[in-house]
């Protein structure tokens, strides 16, 4: 399979997100991670924004020696220079340099010609080149900027030396059909391409991010770029862990392989959640506190009896420790019994039934039911059984072979007594289903929920 360079740009692009800004301190432990996931490329930072994020970037280049090390610089002399020395003490330094190209940013932002963008991209990687030999370019707004200007640009750069080209959906404008359009156009068109690698680096403001660097990829591109927990400049950037566990699950489609170590997917959104103090919402993909939960009975009865039916990848391939079963208004006896055992409680049927009744109803009250709620619910069923006596034993029976309870009391009855359920095969009662019906919950319905 073909090799995926991963360019991590949690640390700089990432940091951008409101609210994750990270000190030195941070930033190099977070490195760390980084190097220990398997990352190709790490973008410690934007040396020339302040001092402190000058210090990062040197302070990750002299301690974090596998990956190569990158400092984004903005297309003139002075970040340029600024970027070198930040990262010049790396094992594998790399510049990254950017210029927008799309007529929007030419006109509104830069106040610069066509003529004079290109000129300056050129002239800009030429000058990163007399410092480092590994440098990248990246024409921000490529999506938006005009497909013959933006393969003049990529041209240029790369006959003044740039060995990577980025190609940025800075907006998250792009769809996938189109971007991976646009890389393929590149390929056929710019002189020189074959000896760069195409780089691809996707926002998620349309929730297409991760679809637009895979198509990416698909048309050519060998490095993505993408982030822990797709954090970064309003909506996001591409999900590390999500492009990585797509390429791992689906090697049929997606025949690539990278050098990310997938156990440490986990801890490494663990980790940047902690910094940053912004948490993962639940549902995340691949790291959310939910992609491993299940609560519907169908699908807890599944995952007990064979996890692959629930579950495309294992939660420790990418280091969560192990499923969960969710305890909640969808959840089926299954689940619950098991629960029961894991916390010392063994039941027959009648007496599980008993407990799911409550369960239920408690359920349908609260959004989650914990193990505290659930010994609770045992010792109030063992102390009504404990208080039972032989007539009681006696009613329960007859209630069972004479039909529906009717009369004033029959809604404080039912919560009582099990309902009668029709002989099967013409046999008497003494074959059917125990309470078989508890309100509205039968045993079905350990096979209907969340379909």
């Amino acid at each position: 399979m073909e090799r995926i360079t991963v360019f991590d740009t949690t640390l700089r692009d990432g940091e951008q997100s409101p609210g994750c800004s990270m000190n030195v301190a941070e930033k190099l432990r977070m490195a760390h991670q980084l190097d220990r996931l398997g990352v190709d490329v790490i973008e410690a930072g934007f040396p020339i924004a302040s001092e402190g994020d000058f210090n990062a970037v040197k302070a990750v280049a002299a301690a974090v020696r596998r990956p190569i090390i990158a400092g984004l610089a903005r297309a003139c002399a002075k970040d340029i220079e600024c970027a070198w020395q930040a990262v010049r003490g790396a094992a594998r330094p790399r510049i990254h340099v950017f210029l927008a190209t799309s007529d929007i940013h030419l006109k509104y932002k830069l106040r610069i010609s066509r003529q004079q963008c290109l000129e300056q991209a050129a002239e800009a990687v030429r000058l990163a080149k007399s410092f480092c030999d590994d440098v990248e370019f990246s024409p921000e707004d490529a999506t938006r900027t005009d497909p013959e200007f933006l393969c003049q640009v990529v041209g240029a750069v790369v006959a003044a030396g740039a060995t990577t080209v980025n190609i940025p959906d800075t907006v998250g404008f792009t769809t996938p059909a189109e971007f991976g359009e646009l890389i393929r156009t590149i390929r056929q068109t710019v002189r020189g391409i074959e000896k760069v690698t195409i780089s691809a680096h996707c926002h998620d403001d349309l929730g297409l991010a991760v679809a637009n660097s895979l198509a990416a990829i698909a048309a050519g591109a060998r490095q993505v770029e993408c982030t822990i927990n797709g954090i970064g400049e309003r909506a996001g950037n591409a999900s590390l862990e999500e492009i990585v566990m797509a390429m791992r699950v689906r090697p049929d489609r997606l025949a690539y392989e990278t050098e990310v170590i997938s156990e440490q997917l986990f801890p490494a959104s663990q980790m940047l959640s902690e910094i940053t103090g912004v948490a993962v919402q639940p549902n995340k993909a691949i790291i959310g506190r939910n992609a491993f939960a299940h609560e519907a009975g169908i699908h807890q009865d599944g995952m007990l009896k064979n996890p692959l039916t629930y579950e495309i990848m294992t939660p420790q391939s990418v280091g969560v420790p192990d499923s969960k079963l969710v305890l909640g208004k969808h959840s089926g006896r299954h689940a619950l019994g098991l629960r029961c055992e894991e916390l010392g409680h063994q039941f027959d049927r009648q007496q599980l039934d008993e407990i799911y009744r409550k369960f239920v109803v408690l359920a349908d009250r609260i959004k989650q039911v914990e193990d505290y709620h659930l010994v609770e619910l045992i010792a109030a069923a063992q102390g009504e059984r404990s208080a039972s006596d032989e007539s009681k034993v006696g009613m329960r029976s007859f209630a069972v072979a004479a039909g529906p309870i009717t009369g004033a009391d029959n809604g404080h009855a039912r919560s009582k007594f099990l309902r009668p359920m029709p002989a099967a095969n013409g046999t008497g009662g003494a074959h059917l289903a125990l309470n078989a019906l508890a309100e509205h919950h039968v045993d079905q319905e350990d096979y209907l929920w969340g379909v």
